[in-house]
């Protein structure tokens, strides 16, 4: 049977996709390999109604609501490739089962690529961080370290003086100029341009860095901007343009969500410039919308 639309991904943007079209009953199925992007994180914060409650509990209800209605159905399994048809999409799973629809929406988001500094991946999610309005009020009113991974890192140093006092740690590749060098100073930061080796401490913990001259300073969590990477390939695939980000690229998408290759939708961090659990949820509302008139045309 040939469903109506198909989301890959299963976290916040695709189930909210997903519950869209549900309720204007069009038959949807969401697959989902169970690694979203969250899955770092204990708790999801900023979320409307929902502070504090953790990403996979959120999931849980969200799928409970979802298959109350009889045109839902969850698939858990990895999608292996994409293939578009004149008559819409098929969708081979790592299972060999394929799945064919009309319109096809993308929720796969990112991978985040950090500083290759020890001590930093283990404690990605816990003391290290990047959104301070999804984690910063945790680890408020400690010292608080920023590692540079590129220019707009500075803008970043700017921000986080309002959760605790910071230091900028520039790596010696990202050094502010004199006009940012003038806002980080009025903020209260201070910039330090000898790079950090390593995060010392019992992990998740953070304890001190560890600096390339043998100092160590204290701080009790750090942010740091990883570069992102589409955690799925079937974007480029499909053909879909790109456009940049602040922190890599993503996917070129009209305001209904709709990307440059006809039936196909992009929904979460893959197709937000800005991103956090609300604006993912909110994408996938759009693209829910987007592909269900997009199905009344025919």
């Amino acid at each position: 049977m040939q469903l109506d639309v198909i989301v890959i991904g299963g976290s916040f943007a695709g189930l909210s996709a997903a519950m869209q079209l549900v309720r204007g009953q069009r038959t949807v199925t969401v697959i989902d390999a169970g690694e979203p992007r969250n899955r770092f994180a204990d708790e999801s914060h900023g979320f409307f109604g929902l502070d504090g409650v953790s990403p996979v509990a959120i999931q849980q209800e969200a799928y409970r609501q979802l298959l109350k209605y009889p045109t839902a159905s969850i698939v858990k399994g990895k999608a292996i490739s994409v293939e578009k048809h004149t008559e819409g999409f098929s969708i081979t799973l790592a299972d060999k089962r394929i799945l064919t629809s009309k319109k096809l929406i993308l929720a796969t988001g990112l991978r985040d690529e950090i500083p290759n500094i020890p001590g930093l991946k283990e404690r990605w999610g816990a003391t290290v961080i990047h959104c301070p309005y999804c984690h910063g009020y945790e680890v408020r009113n400690q010292p608080l370290g920023v590692i540079a991974t590129s220019p707009l890192s500075t803008h970043q140093a700017g921000m986080i003086p309002d959760w605790g006092p910071t230091t900028y740690f520039t790596q010696g590749l990202y050094e502010p100029d004199e006009e940012q060098r003038a806002f980080l100073l009025k903020r209260g930061v201070t910039i330090e341009s000898t790079p950090v080796l390593e995060i010392l401490g019992r992990t998740p913990e953070i304890a001190s860095v560890y600096l390339a001259d043998g100092r160590t300073i204290r701080i009790a969590a750090i942010f740091v901007a990883p570069k992102t990477h589409m955690a799925s390939p079937f974007a480029e695939q499909l053909g879909c343009e790109f456009e940049d980000g602040p922190l890599g690229l993503v996917i070129k998408t009209d305001a209904l969500k709709q990307t440059s290759v006809e039936g196909v939708f992009a929904a979460g961090d893959i197709s937000n410039p800005m991103q956090n659990a609300t604006l993912a949820s909110a994408s996938g509302v759009m693209a829910g919308v987007g592909a269900h008139q997009a199905l009344m045309r025919g």
